[in-house]
């Protein structure tokens, strides 16, 4: 496999007469945190849903894992995880866990190491309804583990978590990672933007930058990543003018 976890060429996605993705080229290396970081609405989603051969595309490649993205076989290689919590609110943690099992076809012995993973343990019997936004949020990114995917791809998972539990749940990103997962994950939160190994720093549909944080920093001369993104905002302007 190459070192490239996702490797995207050219990608365009367009929805009615509006682009979304314009031309898009950017490479995941593979067993690392790469951070999707941009405000909401620069396309963050539509490229994560590209990733996992859940959106129509206009042209362009999109290969992951060696192979075209939606190919079947990826089914049992990535997990991916929306912003909505995709859990059922009827059923308890470990119902909704035992169902996601049963439909990757794996062993109920991994639901108590993803409880333990995410830290649910002791809600087991907690109907999901009755959880709060960060637990629903620990579920859907629980399910999403059950299969020990290669790629990972996390659409905004801490939103709404409190400071505690954010930093606790990119510990268990980079501690995936360390394990050999590569992780794909979006935020529209900048001071998240340190916790990753590589940034892709999107806005309007076009990738401004990527790099490692260092990178993007001494590339701008700013002291914070917050302060180099609004300047390569600037610098695009300037070369659209």
């Amino acid at each position: 496999m190459s070192s490239a976890a996702i490797s995207i060429r050219g990608l365009r996605v367009v929805r009615g007469a509006r682009e979304v993705l314009h031309g898009i080229d950017l490479d995941v290396d593979a067993g690392m945190v790469t951070g999707l970081l941009g405000p909401s609405g620069s396309g963050k989603t539509t490229l994560m849903r590209c990733v996992v051969g859940a959106q129509v595309v206009a042209g362009g490649a999109v290969t992951v894992l060696d192979l075209p993205a939606g190919e079947p076989v990826l089914r049992e290689r990535v997990g991916y995880q929306t912003q909505a919590p995709s859990v059922y609110a009827d059923l308890s943690v470990l119902e909704n866990l035992w169902y996601f099992a049963a439909i990757l076809g794996v062993g109920r012995e991994t639901i108590a190491e993803a409880i333990s993973v995410v830290g649910l343990s002791g809600l087991e019997r907690q109907l999901a309804g009755t959880l709060s936004g960060g637990e629903l949020a620990r579920l859907s990114l629980a399910a999403a583990l059950l299969n020990a995917p290669d790629l990972l791809v996390l659409d905004e998972p801490t939103v709404g978590l409190d400071p505690v539990l954010r930093r606790d749940l990119w510990g268990t990103f980079h501690r995936l990672a360390e394990r050999g997962a590569t992780l794909l994950v979006s935020s529209h939160v900048m001071d998240e933007a340190d916790r990753c190994d590589r940034l892709l720093l999107l806005r309007d549909g076009h990738l401004l930058a990527s790099g490692t944080p260092e990178e993007l920093r001494g590339r701008t001369g700013a002291a914070d990543l917050d302060a180099a993104f609004l300047a390569l905002v600037d610098e695009a302007g300037a070369g659209d003018a």
